[in-house]
């Protein structure tokens, strides 16, 4: 995509007219691109490094309201030691968790990974700003280095992108020196122009991730919806020279999606973007079959699934 207009400044009507002014997304030739990318097969030693990679891009993530410090620490301890038999298994990056348990996350995995908290009224985002901004700050203060912030859906469908902006550019201060997710919940968006639309956004006020889903609504992460994510960041580092991550969130379950995921985004921004301080997937099964795959690389045989802790 090649950029007809200079980007916009905060002022309402210049923002509506350059994210209207986006060229449409076109919906079967995405769809076309994700699945035909999706059938790309790696040989053994590329699969062997995929899975490792896929493993350093995990966001463990528990995000229950059951959730209790005593899961969080299991989940941390799995976090730095995937698979206790295996020393050479490398650890995810980051443990997500709500930010009420920031602190036992921190303490249990202290410099060794990130810890990321969701927050601004995860998953509804329906909350005042001044709700927003405490929940940032207080998730901060108890150790987060990442948030991972919901947009108002409600704002954005509405048009009212001026407020969405305004949100993201408070919570991003907020955040001080933790680096910001922010989920635009690619489920309720409807279609791909406004996931495009949406993406442009958090980048002009500063997210340092896009994410796609928080994981509570389905349809969740997809091949589509990530390509043209992922087309977003390209175009905005062109337009800017600010990079941008990404965030696959919800419904990656098995290493054969992980691994296509990783084919996507190779063959749509390159080799900058495979490394977890810009890709990245928020799952909790994910990382159970990248192990059992691991482990039968690495012996010749398939695991059964109580050779890997259930979370």
């Amino acid at each position: 995509m090649t950029l007809t207009a200079s980007l916009p400044d905060a002022d309402p009507t210049a923002l509506r007219r350059f994210l209207q002014g986006l060229p449409g997304v076109d919906e079967v030739g995405a769809v076309g691109r994700a699945a035909s990318l999706a059938t790309r097969s790696i040989k053994t030693s590329s699969k062997s490094y995929a899975i490792d990679l896929a493993i350093r891009m995990v966001d463990l993530t528990t995000l229950e309201g059951m959730d209790t410090p005593g899961k969080v620490r299991a989940l941390c301890a799995k976090a730095l030691r995937p698979d206790p038999t295996d020393p050479s298994t490398p650890s995810v990056a980051a443990v997500c968790v709500y930010g009420d348990l920031v602190d036992i996350a921190r303490a249990a995995v202290g410099d060794a990974c990130h810890v990321a908290a969701v927050a601004t009224a995860f998953p509804s985002g329906r909350a005042s700003l001044a709700v927003k901004l405490q929940d940032t700050a207080d998730a901060v203060a108890a150790g987060a280095d990442e948030i991972d912030m919901v947009i108002d859906r409600g704002a954005f469908l509405s048009g009212d992108y001026a407020r969405v902006y305004d949100e993201i550019v408070a919570i991003k201060e907020a955040c001080g020196s933790a680096h910001l997710k922010v989920i635009l919940e690619t489920g309720e968006l409807r279609t791909l122009d406004n996931v495009r639309r949406a993406s442009w956004l958090a980048m002009l006020a500063g997210a340092d991730f896009i994410k796609t889903s928080t994981g509570k609504v389905s349809p969740a992460a997809t091949p589509p919806v990530t390509l043209v994510m992922l087309e977003a960041v390209r175009d905005f580092q062109t337009a800017t020279g600010r990079t941008v991550g990404v965030k696959a969130a919800g419904g990656i379950r098995t290493t054969k999606e992980a691994v296509a995921y990783l084919v996507l985004v190779n063959e749509t921004v390159g080799e900058q973007w495979l490394t977890p301080d810009l890709f990245r997937f928020g799952a909790s099964s994910l990382l159970n079959d990248l192990l059992l795959q691991r482990q039968r690389m690495r012996t010749g045989h398939y695991s059964g699934p109580d050779y890997v802790t259930i979370d």
